[in-house]
């Protein structure tokens, strides 16, 4: 388990990396796996790592558990890496700002 120091600027860095809220997260997931003929249920929409974002979202940090931890330093992570879009042709951009919006990151929100 990680220490609480460790924990606590782990919790920073996720929440300011997940730039979108729990409601704006999960209306992309519905959104992302529509299909023209039929829409997932909500609670199983969007890809296995976005679940569990919006999950952690909605916990409070003391209710954490190893795996939400793990996810998190992994968020942070892509985020991190995957962030700048700027010198990107558009397509590949679009394709990774829908990555990233995925996992709860806007690229083109301030």
């Amino acid at each position: 388990m990680t220490d609480a120091l460790e924990l606590d600027a782990l919790w920073e860095d996720f929440h300011r990396v997940v730039n979108m809220t729990s409601q704006e997260l999960a209306g992309w997931l519905r959104v992302s796996d529509a299909q023209e003929d039929s829409e997932p249920l909500p609670d199983r929409a969007g890809p296995p790592t976005g679940q569990h974002v919006l999950s952690i979202l909605q916990k409070r940090r003391t209710d954490l558990t190893d795996a939400d931890i793990q996810v998190m330093y992994d968020v942070v992570d892509t985020v991190t890496e995957e962030a700048d879009l700027e010198n990107e042709p558009e397509p590949e951009q679009t394709r990774r700002r829908h990555q990233l919006l995925t996992i709860g990151h806007d690229p083109l929100r301030p």
